[in-house]
């Protein structure tokens, strides 16, 4: 398994949000937080253990993105990979 980064997308594996795609803003040794620019700010990220998300290998730059940076980014991944 590739190792998680900072601005890599992940899909939720597991609870009330399973399915949906984030940005990993940031992680620590057991979780990741995570973000979509909707109701998981860049303020405000979700908690989530490390083992509950799917990595997805695109990365973003996302130090200086602000939760408009992010929406954009989650839009344009998920029309591409719906055409596909």
């Amino acid at each position: 398994m590739k190792e998680l980064e900072t601005g890599m997308l992940a899909r939720s594996k597991a609870g009330h949000d399973k399915g949906q795609i984030y940005i990993i803003k940031d992680m620590d040794e057991n979780d990741v937080y995570l973000v979509n620019g909707e109701n998981r700010t860049c303020d405000k990220p979700k908690k989530k253990k490390r083992k509950h998300v799917q990595i997805i290998t695109e990365r973003y730059e996302i130090q200086a993105a602000d939760d408009v940076a992010v929406k954009r980014i989650l839009k344009l991944y998920k029309e591409k990979n719906v055409n596909h």
